[in-house]
């Protein structure tokens, strides 16, 4: 029974959340205040998070950006839940390391295939190679590091998620729709020039090995030992 953290401060709202999710038959803890949940991840790590962006004592994306520098947090899956609707607002929660993106008002059925998808997104088989190595880049799962020329690569967590997908997939072409399910796991019209970007800087922060990254036009993108 997968565990669900719902960090909001209004209590309503949290408590109308919770008794959706509980009714599917998840286990489910809410907070109204980042400390309490930081508190409670030291005790146990959730398998999902539900956060909401405004809280008293600390923004959500400063928490999503904390969880991702945790070694024990930094693939829990996190869906920010808010107010705002600007595009670029959710495009920022997204490229420091969100995974979903709700905003508020929301249905209850919404949210609960929402959650579904994420867990079945989360929900992978145990990944064997611990160190990718492609041209002269390598990738190095466990300590969440990439280096080029052995030296290292400083990536944001969306680059990273990005070339470790490629490297996975080494010689084969990832589709567009694939890398936007994989990496940011929704699909709406500004994501696609987000990953657009995404390719671009990534492409930049690998230097010469930069040109590994292919782009297959109108289809996706594919990275093998051949350079340009």
């Amino acid at each position: 029974m997968a565990l669900i953290y719902v960090v909001e401060d209004d209590k309503s709202i949290q408590e109308i959340e919770t008794f959706a999710l509980t009714n599917v038959g998840y286990r489910v803890e809410g907070f109204l205040c980042a400390a309490d949940f930081y508190e409670a991840l030291d005790r146990e790590l959730p398998d999902l998070v539900l956060l909401d962006v405004m809280l008293p004592d600390e923004d959500g994306l400063s928490i999503v950006k904390k969880l991702r520098l945790r070694k024990d947090t930094v693939t829990t899956p996190i869906i920010m839940v808010t107010a705002k609707t600007t595009e670029i607002d959710k495009v920022k929660g997204l490229d420091i390391g969100a995974d979903d993106y709700m905003t508020k008002p929301f249905g209850v059925m919404e949210l609960i295939s929402r959650v579904k998808a994420m867990l079945r997104r989360s929900a992978k088989p145990e990944e064997k190679e611990k160190i990718l190595r492609l041209g002269n880049v390598v990738l190095d799962r466990e300590k969440h590091a990439v280096f080029v020329n052995d030296v290292p690569c400083e990536l944001t967590y969306k680059e990273y998620e990005l070339l470790k997908l490629l490297m996975t997939n080494a010689g084969i072409v990832t589709t567009r729709e694939v890398i936007l399910d994989r990496i940011w796991g929704i699909d709406f019209e500004g994501e696609s020039r987000t990953l657009d970007m995404h390719i671009k800087t990534l492409r930049q922060k690998l230097k010469e090995e930069g040109s590994l990254i292919k782009t297959v036009r109108n289809v996706g993108y594919i990275m093998n030992g051949d350079k340009v």
